[in-house]
């Protein structure tokens, strides 16, 4: 590949979970140099079980690990150092936090004036802000858990959706920012906030009510804008999703099957027909298709050019052949716990440049990986590295 867009940008976060380290992973994948600065202990993340298991290795690629006690006069002393060599610092403490470590943009800002400082929050400035903000709570305050669940039963999505999107927002504003400096020379402050995000999530709904004026029903129970836009149940149990999306698909699909009955039918003529006649179409498709397996279904749809999908977990999404066959996966070697030291697979940035995905130049970092190259570089002998490094 060419020159990566942000080679030669230096990135230094204090940031954990995912939020945070997301808008790292993606100045990182584009060229940043990334130096994740860690407490002793390390971030959270390294330890985390169950679904947070893929939080660190994920979202750490492409970075550089500098460990640094934050509490010490020592280890603020090294940070300000480091940061003085910076183009951009990320953060996503509590509201409070940085300013007390003399950390904080306004503090920043006088060392270094060209400094762009991305603070990653639950709310931006307002009457929340002062809430502790997960995920899971801004989905459910925030109407996306309202949308996805049944009546009466909220449910979060399944993806750290608002984490990783508000981290992409805050990776936009820092790249909008760099831009910005081009042209006048000075850093500025950017704010991505868990809760803003979601509202933008689900902001589709709200403007659905304000040109309708009825509020959006949750998904398993809304009016479906197409006529077939389903989760069939077919032979063996096996499921599969299959739309129908235009009247030129639907001719398409009654011409596949052999269903001239449907075709021709005057109440099914236009898409909006056969959303007003779900109630008895769709039982009757799905009595009618039922009999068929799912590889059948998908060879039929996939010949005929229209829209299908079998249910997958994402664990199988491992050997995908289309993302084997498109270097959607690179290889990573695990550095923590029982896994560390052994390799796997992880899922690159989904967009090309010049035709190649940004890939892994890097594996998430071991804890205080870099200590010694980083702080020789700031002008500290050995015994002050070893210091700072809690040996």
């Amino acid at each position: 590949m060419k020159k990566l867009p942000y080679e030669g940008i230096r990135v230094v976060e204090f940031t954990h979970m995912v939020m945070g380290p997301t808008c790292g992973m993606v100045l990182a994948d584009l060229g940043a140099e990334v130096i994740k600065v860690e407490p002793p202990a390390g971030d959270n993340t390294r330890r985390l079980l169950g679904s947070g298991a893929g939080f660190y290795p994920l979202f750490n690629r492409n970075k550089k690990s500098l460990v640094l006690d934050l509490q010490s006069p020592e280890g603020r002393e090294a940070a300000l150092r480091l940061i003085a060599t910076a183009d951009v610092v990320s953060e996503n403490f509590k509201p409070g936090t940085m300013k007390k470590l003399g950390l904080d943009h306004e503090s920043l800002r006088q060392l270094n004036p060209r400094l762009i400082y991305v603070s990653h929050k639950g709310f931006l400035p307002g009457p929340y802000d002062h809430r502790t903000a997960l995920d899971e709570v801004v989905q459910m305050m925030g109407g996306l858990a309202y949308m996805t669940g049944r009546p009466g039963d909220p449910l979060r999505a399944g993806s750290s959706v608002n984490d990783i999107m508000g981290g992409l927002f805050g990776a936009i504003g820092v790249m909008a920012a760099l831009s910005a400096r081009e042209k006048t020379g000075e850093g500025c402050e950017v704010q991505s906030a868990l809760f803003e995000n979601n509202v933008f999530l689900v902001a589709q709904h709200m403007m659905q009510y304000a040109v309708t004026g009825q509020p959006a029903a949750p998904m398993p129970e809304r009016i479906s804008s197409w006529g077939i836009y389903d989760v069939f149940k077919v032979q063996g149990g096996e499921q599969i999703f299959l739309a129908v999306v235009s009247d030129t698909q639907w001719a398409i699909f009654c011409d596949a099957f052999g269903y001239a009955d449907l075709r021709d039918d005057p109440r099914l003529q236009t898409n909006n027909h056969r959303v007003r006649e779900r109630d008895w179409l769709i039982p009757l498709l799905r009595e009618r298709l039922g009999g068929r397996a799912a590889s059948e279904l998908a060879e039929v749809f996939e010949r005929h050019g229209l829209p299908f999908a079998p249910i997958t977990r994402p664990h199988d999404l491992l050997d995908d052949p289309h993302l084997k066959a498109t270097g959607g996966l690179a290889p990573i070697t695990l550095t923590d716990g029982a896994a560390a030291g052994r390799q796997a697979q992880t899922v690159l940035l989904p967009f090309t440049l010049d035709g190649e995905r940004p890939g892994v130049r890097m594996s998430p970092p071991r804890l205080g990986e870099h200590n010694e190259e980083l702080l020789q570089a700031l002008g500290y002998d050995a015994q002050a590295i070893d210091r700072l490094s809690g040996r």
